[in-house]
């Protein structure tokens, strides 16, 4: 981990005083006084750990000059409270070095969960209802709200599509290293010989969209009205209640039958479509960023095959950080945290890596 210089942390605490002295003044415009308490609300904490590194740095220095001194005494007492400081070191320069680190933007965000059957077919599609399940349980656990947007139920049980809304505290934060490929191996309960077969599911966790984010304009839309349609085509209304909205600028298409009102339909399917935008824009600044990194534990892409469910061995491994658990039956409950954990460390550790002190 690259060392913070004693004039970076000098020019923070510098930033913090200043930032102090003109929220003080009272000739400010209150437009002013929010742009300079957004700032320090921002690097408050960081100068916080920057002091923390500054006085346990000069207390080390303190007491290596007395482990020079004549009194035998007070040698010793130095040895062993420098010991202790220096102990101490690694960890307070970690925290000044995590709270440097460029935040995500869309952390604090709702997310929209996407889960859809991939290959295995009927299996597949059971396996994207586990997974469903899973961070219901997980979500429920952590406080949040899960609502689904739509739904395409499968034959057998399980989902070909499904798509949900996550509420609460910091949930793209914990979620997004969700999105890739999701691999089963397991004996399907269709299967007669026993035989271990391999299904998968995408994942695709968006930070959902705000309308301050992302303008749509009327003109750029066309939308559809019809009747909605269940199972083997059959209708499940008698009116035209189901939305297609198609963005013409850019070829996404949001289809929303689940509710009975058509503009229940028309404001959730417009709440896809502009997180679907958001994402795209996201995504636009990522490519164009000079020197982009991809992060250790992946980009993200749902083309990434991310973690196999291996029912036989009751183990789950996460591929990108070489993470196995013998607790499938747990995880599958929604105890995700030791491995959303792990994978929130392997990434702050690759940008720690990364960070020019």
């Amino acid at each position: 981990m690259t060392r913070i210089s004693p004039d970076r942390i000098a020019a923070i605490e510098a930033r913090r005083d200043e930032l102090q002295a003109e929220m003080s003044r009272g000739d400010l415009s209150a437009d002013r006084f929010v742009a300079l308490s957004k700032e320090f609300a921002e690097i408050e904490p960081v100068a916080r750990a920057a002091g923390d590194v500054r006085r346990l740095r000069a207390e080390i220095e303190q007491l290596a000059d007395m482990e020079k001194d004549d009194d035998a005494e007070l040698r010793a007492l130095a040895v062993e409270e420098l010991a202790g400081a220096n102990a101490r070191l690694p960890e307070v320069e970690r925290a000044l070095a995590l709270s440097l680190l460029p935040r995500d933007a869309a952390d604090a965000r709702a997310a929209m969960l996407e889960i859809r059957a991939g290959t295995g077919g009927d299996e597949a599609a059971l396996f994207a209802g586990d997974l469903l399940r899973m961070y219901q349980r997980y979500a429920e656990g952590q406080g949040w709200r899960v609502e689904i947007i739509s739904a395409s139920a499968a034959e057998l049980g399980g989902y070909k599509e499904v798509v949900a809304s996550v509420t609460g505290q910091g949930v793209f934060a914990r979620l997004k290293f969700e999105s890739g490929v999701h691999r089963v191996q397991r004996v399907p309960v269709t299967e007669s010989g026993g035989r271990i077969h391999t299904s998968a599911a995408t994942v695709a966790v968006l930070p959902e969209a705000e309308e301050v984010d992302v303008q749509i304009d009327d003109k750029d839309l066309r939308i559809d009205v019809y009747r909605s349609s269940g199972p083997g085509g059959q209708s499940v209304n008698t009116t035209d209640s189901a939305v297609r909205i198609t963005h013409l600028p850019t070829g996404l298409v949001v289809i929303q039958q689940d509710e009975k009102s058509q503009h229940k339909n028309k404001a959730k399917a417009l709440k896809v479509l502009r997180t679907r935008l958001y994402e795209l824009e996201r995504d636009r600044l990522d490519s164009e960023r000079a020197g982009a990194r991809r992060s250790m534990v992946g980009s993200g892409d749902r083309s990434e095959r991310i973690r196999t469910y291996n029912f036989p061995q009751g183990r789950v491994t996460d591929h990108r950080i070489n993470l196995t658990l013998h607790r499938l039956p747990e995880i599958l409950e929604g105890q995700l945290d030791e491995l959303i954990g792990a994978l929130i460390a392997e990434d702050e550790a690759a940008r720690l890596a990364n960070l020019d002190g």
